[in-house]
């Protein structure tokens, strides 16, 4: 489908001669003669971009692109006029366009400018819907009580600096809680970056956060950017940080004091600005008994405690997190949502859920490759209960 353009100026010559190059460009075309009528036609069209000039009667450019910016926020505004000055240029730039061209326009320029708007048009939509996909992904569903105590917590400690130990068992949600209380936060708009403790050799663990100098030891063939540095100006996530070897729990507890690492292999003091979110399978403090972890580093970690329970206790939820399951998954398979019986619901919603929600997914998932429209009582019985 050819991409679009609307041209609004007063100017008839201006027009058809725009129109009949964009248009021999593959372009399709809309024109307004005067501001008040560019500014309709945004608000019932869309486009790919608008070519709009200053001077016009009844509207004039600068409060045309000002209902663009408030209308159609992502569609790029060139500004074009036989009038400007530098300080004409430089204020529409400010209060959004894209660019600003005199008049007659290079056509040259003109086409590069528009192609290249038109790109970070895509690019912007794009992320944008990568971003929604992600935030989904992450996405906490329930309205049961124990769900409803965890996002009040959550409310009042993410705009906050304070460090947050999320506690509970494999599968229940916990990095749905950090990326929750990090997309709260003041920090939203910086990285947020995990590391998976239990999943990282001990002898590599301080390389992983703290980062080290080339020639450090014997495979440090470069210089490597710790996990600390990459968050900095957002949040560190440590799951699993009860499986963190004692020697880097030491320099754990040092980098949260200070506010500073040192590279493994380096000298320099290195200054970050990170909020650490922790987060374990494991009683922490039973932990600390048998000397597997250190007591002042869990004082330091949990200034903020929170369990997420187990989805055996937050039953209630279960019907909300099979229908999120359901549109997530078949929108990934690009094919239609299937139906549910409310008494495959009611069995579901009854099953002992030791693997949790990440379990839960794993089972909506195979009914919904298995079960033929209609997910039945008889489909759950069949391919879920097998043992």
């Amino acid at each position: 489908m050819a991409q679009s353009i609307l041209i609004i100026d007063d100017e008839k010559a201006i027009r058809k001669a725009l129109i009949e190059i964009l248009t021999f460009e593959g372009f399709t075309v809309d024109e307004a003669a005067d501001g008040a009528e560019g500014a309709k036609k945004i608000k019932e069209s869309n486009f790919d971009c608008i070519l709009c000039d200053i001077k016009m009667p009844k509207m004039d450019g600068m409060e045309v692109l000002q209902i663009a910016r408030q209308e159609k926020p992502d569609i790029p505004f060139i500004v074009i006029s036989g009038h400007g000055t530098i300080e004409t240029a430089v204020d529409a730039v400010k209060k959004g366009a894209y660019d600003y061209i005199s008049k007659p326009p290079d056509l040259n320029r003109l086409l590069i400018t528009i192609r290249n708007a038109m790109d970070k048009k895509s690019l912007v939509v794009e992320t944008k819907q990568l971003r929604k996909r992600i935030s989904r992904g992450f996405e906490m569903i329930g309205d049961s009580e124990p769900m409803m105590r965890i996002q009040e917590t959550i409310a009042k400690v993410a705009p906050t600096d304070a460090r947050v130990l999320i506690t509970g068992e494999n599968g229940v949600g916990k990095e749905l809680v950090a990326r929750r209380i990090h997309d709260l936060s003041g920090r939203a708009n910086g990285p947020i970056v995990e590391v998976n403790c239990a999943a990282i050799p001990s002898e590599l663990i301080e390389s992983e956060l703290f980062g080290h100098e080339k020639g450090s030891f014997t495979s440090a063939i470069k210089q490597r950017i710790g996990k600390f540095e990459q968050a900095n100006g957002g949040t560190l996530f440590l799951d699993e940080i009860g499986d963190m070897h004692l020697d880097a729990q030491a320099k754990m507890l040092r980098a949260l004091q200070e506010g500073k690492i040192t590279r493994v292999g380096g000298e320099k003091e290195i200054k970050v600005d990170v909020r650490v979110l922790a987060a374990t399978n494991k009683n922490l403090l039973e932990e600390v008994e048998a000397k597997k972890f250190r007591l002042d580093l869990y004082h330091r970690l949990s200034v903020i405690l929170i369990p997420v329970p187990p989805l055996n206790a937050r039953r209630d939820d279960i019907p909300a997190l099979i229908a999120h399951f359901m549109k997530d998954i078949s929108e990934e398979y690009k094919q239609p949502q299937k139906e549910i019986e409310k008494a495959a619901i009611e069995a579901l919603k009854q099953h002992n859920w030791t693997g949790n929600i990440r379990e839960l997914r794993n089972v909506v998932e195979r009914l919904i490759i298995l079960s033929d429209k209609t997910i039945t009582k008889k489909d759950f019985e069949t391919y879920i209960l097998l043992k």
